[in-house]
């Protein structure tokens, strides 16, 4: 019996074994946002592809005076959701071919400063990364998209199109999920932190979204997004390719700022929904960077255009990769490498900024409670630490003062009040001309700069007395001394005992005011004027209709109780308002431009228009800048391009003082460098007059008289070798964001070219005063006896004179 049952179990067991074998392993099933092995790594190394280029560019701007300008990577990822054929349209991209596609239109860019107009010396080569998201994270977008929809009335969906649904997205919601995609894609846990605390590369992206709005659709709550995200997305029909649009429309709005499609988020992204939208945006009466239903590229204009038959796909694609391209242009211009709004090298180590309330009532204080119009000094002392390397003390102070207690600041703000003429279009369809009152930010400065030093230093004696006299030196009331010796700051720099002895000028004594008062050396002080005013224009705000107005060391904000100001500004089919009694993002935005030289999004120099151009579409986020921003923080974008920007303004004039000192030896050269020999100087003609006379005589030994010494020119060739390697360094620095180090470099190269300069200028004046023909020396007479010899006879003469005049006088 026994056997019987081993006899059936046996053909069981084979036949269960064999199941088992021919059966493919059932893997499980990927999860979104969770790194599973193999998963693709992004990966940063593409500066030991430049090296050779960087170093070589290097090498051809300080030995040939050539204008190139210094090269700095620059990695812009691009991530592309739905499109791997299961997003809108289904869409298909090619990741390669878009790489390929923006390497070639658009391999470098060069920022300007907006107050030169000029391009600075830095020049980014871009090195693009293009990133295919997978299904699970797409559908993980759309079902937090779905459920943070809100209904917000009818629009039409094109510019005369019929009126849908209208629904709005608060970017502010979604934004945790955008950060989840970015810390999946680039292994980064949290980005809250600054790219000196996480030590690390930190990676600038660009996510460029194709949502199908048909599973997104909030009026449809049979959607199951779990049982999506593993299954298999089927393609669509022509009439489902039809359907796409849904027939409805949503959009974003950042921290309840302006309607848009494309945002600027608190990390390091910014988000371009082609699926949402379209907004239309931008400046009333004004053609220049107006966003409208076609500014960005939209898949039904090209899946099926009017009137014309329906292109390849080919063509489709060849298309909307141009047209994606140039919005990825204008992103990279705007917002990941901008224009710089001051290019001012800040070589100081403490920082104080005093916010001066001066107001003209007693309704109410701006710097007490906890209402809407309190100015909260803490998260403004937050965001501009953020601003500044480390190492760099800040301290920010508060005071508030009555303006009719400051006559000249009064009548300061008197003289500003200017007018200009607007015309706009009312319901009758004719232009009405009216006059706005607006307050003039220049004239306000040449009188508050004035008195700025005296009112900070007053707030901070108050404050904290140890600190006054950190910052400040005040002299004695009733003492009065040199102009040129008694403060800090006026004290000569290190670099002035290398300067030549000759050429002193008396100073002449100037007596100063009693009770002056100084910053000490290694402080800078900015300002913050506030003019809090009443009982004046419900409609006034200050220049191109904004609350503060930013010069390089002072801003001024105004601030009065009207919280409806129209503007010259259109979101939609509404005009924008601003509330003129909270100004905290205002305070923000003006010291974000004075000490981290930031521009705005929406601005850069124009060249060819000699003058900054405006375009907003990036006018909408996390930011404090312009009319359709409502945030009073600074994005993680914006705080690394602040950081950069103090490094890029010592880098270019550290460019430029070593271009005027070549030129300087260039000059001298030419100069004495007639005929040394008798000769003129003759060689290859790619070489300058300056290389082919080193050739000719430092490089031999020669006894006949030389120009420049060889101290001198071996000085400079180890300089500029030195100088070689630290640029290269530097750029390999800013490419991988360890923006501390490359801080730290870019002093050490900027001291450097200031000392070389002056030693250059030292040794040129010596030089040129012994190769002079001739010169007139002065000197005491080198026999003095015989001007006793003169002086007897003349003493002589005049007693024998006497004598015969005595005795000729007929008495005697």
């Amino acid at each position: 019996m026994n056997n019987h049952l081993v006899l059936i179990r046996l053909p069981v067991l084979v036949f269960l074994i064999c199941w088992l074998l021919l059966i493919p392993a059932v893997r499980p099933a990927r999860q979104a946002f969770r790194r599973d092995p193999g998963h693709p790594q992004w990966h940063h190394g593409a500066f030991h592809d430049v090296q050779d280029g960087v170093r070589a560019d290097v090498r051809r701007m300080l030995h040939t005076r050539a204008e190139v300008p210094f090269q700095v990577p620059l990695e812009v990822n691009v991530v592309l959701v739905g499109f791997n054929g299961d997003g809108g349209y289904r869409f298909s991209m090619d990741a390669r071919k878009l790489e390929d596609f923006l390497k070639l239109s658009f391999p470098t860019h060069r920022p300007s400063c907006l107050e030169t107009g000029e391009p600075i010396d830095i020049e980014h080569h871009i090195v693009y990364n293009a990133i295919p998201v997978g299904q699970p994270e797409l559908i993980s977008l759309e079902k937090a998209m779905k459920d943070a929809m809100v209904p917000a009335g009818s629009t039409r969906d094109s510019e005369y199109g019929k009126e849908v649904p209208l629904f709005e997205v608060e970017a502010t919601a979604v934004e945790h999920i955008f950060q989840k995609l970015y810390s999946f894609i680039f292994d980064v846990e949290s980005s809250s932190f600054s790219a000196t605390e996480m030590d690390r590369p930190v990676p600038s992206a660009i996510f460029v979204v194709n949502f199908d709005k048909v599973r997104m659709d909030p009026r449809n709550k049979e959607t199951d997004f779990d049982s999506l995200l593993y299954s298999k997305i089927n393609g669509l029909t022509e009439e489902e390719m039809k359907g796409q649009e849904a027939d409805y429309i949503y959009r974003y709005r950042y921290n309840g700022g302006g309607a848009t499609q494309v945002w600027l988020s608190s990390g390091r992204f910014v988000v371009i929904d082609l699926s949402a939208g379209p907004c239309t945006y931008g400046k009333i009466e004004t053609e220049e960077g107006s966003v409208s239903f076609k500014t960005l590229p939209r898949f039904s204009n090209l899946m099926f255009p009017r009137g014309k038959a329906f292109p390849s796909v080919s063509k489709i694609n060849d298309v909307f990769m141009g047209q994606l391209g140039a919005l990825i242009s204008t992103t990279i211009e705007h917002v990941i490498a901008p224009d710089v709004r001051f290019e001012s090298v800040d070589l100081t180590t403490r920082l104080l900024v005093p916010i001066i309330v001066l107001q003209n009532h007693n309704r109410y204080n701006l710097l007490k409670g906890h209402h809407n119009y309190t100015i909260d000094i803490q998260s403004i002392e937050q965001e501009v630490k953020k601003m500044v390397h480390t190492g760099q003390e800040v301290i920010l102070i508060k005071g508030s003062h009555a303006l009719h207690q400051h006559e000249k600041l009064a009548i300061a703000v008197s003289k500003a009040m200017r007018g200009h003429s607007l015309q706009e279009t009312k319901k009758d369809g004719r232009f009405h001309v009216h006059t706005r009152t607006y307050l003039d930010g220049a004239i306000l400065k040449e009188e508050m700069e004035r008195s700025a030093d005296v009112l900070a230093a007053g707030l901070l004696e108050v404050s904290d007395p140890a600190l006054s006299s950190k910052f400040f030196l005040r002299q004695g009331w009733m003492s009065d001394s040199d102009s040129s010796q008694d403060s800090v700051i006026k004290h000569k720099p290190i670099w002035e005992s290398y300067l030549p002895k000759s050429g002193k000028t008396k100073r002449k004594l100037e007596k100063k005011k009693q009770g002056n008062l100084f910053k000490t050396y290694g402080t800078r002080v900015v300002p913050v004027f506030v003019l809090s005013l009443a009982d004046i224009d419900p409609n006034l705000l200050m220049e191109d209709e904004s609350l503060v107005w930013t010069s390089k060391d002072v801003v001024i904000v105004l601030q009065h109780d009207n919280d409806k100001v129209p503007l010259s500004y259109v979101s939609e089919t509404k005009k924008q308002q601003m509330d003129a009694s909270t100004i905290q993002r205002h305070i923000l935005a003006g010291l974000a431009s004075a000490i981290g030289g930031l521009s705005a999004p929406y601005e850069r120099a124009s060249r060819v228009h000699a003058r900054p151009v405006v375009n907003w579409l990036w006018a909408a986020g996390c930011h404090p800048f312009g009319p359709f921003a409502n945030s009073s923080r600074l994005s993680l974008m914006l705080q690394d391009v602040a950081l950069r920007s103090t490094i890029y303004a010592r880098v270019d004039s550290a460019l430029r003082k070593i271009r005027e000192t070549s030129e300087l030896v260039q000059s001298f050269t030419a100069e004495h460098l007639k005929t040394p020999l008798g000769e003129p100087v003759k060689g290859k003609k790619n070489k300058t007059v300056a290389e082919l006379w080193i050739e000719k005589f430092y490089k031999k030994q020669t006894n006949l008289p030389e120009p420049i010494p060889h101290e001198l020119v071996e000085r400079l060739e180890q300089y500029l070798d030195k100088l070689e390697e630290q640029l290269v360094d530097l750029s390999s620095l800013l490419y991988d964001h360890r923006l501390e180090d490359a801080h730290q470099n870019s002093s050490d190269i900027l001291q450097s070219a200031v000392f070389t300069e002056h030693y250059v200028e030292r040794s040129l004046a010596s030089e040129k005063e012994k190769l002079k023909c001739c010169s007139i020396k002065y000197s005491h007479p080198t026999q003095p006896s015989q001007a006793f010899v003169y002086g007897g006879i003349l003493l002589a003469g005049f007693l024998v004179y006497s004598l015969v005049i005595f005795f000729s006088s007929p008495v005697h």
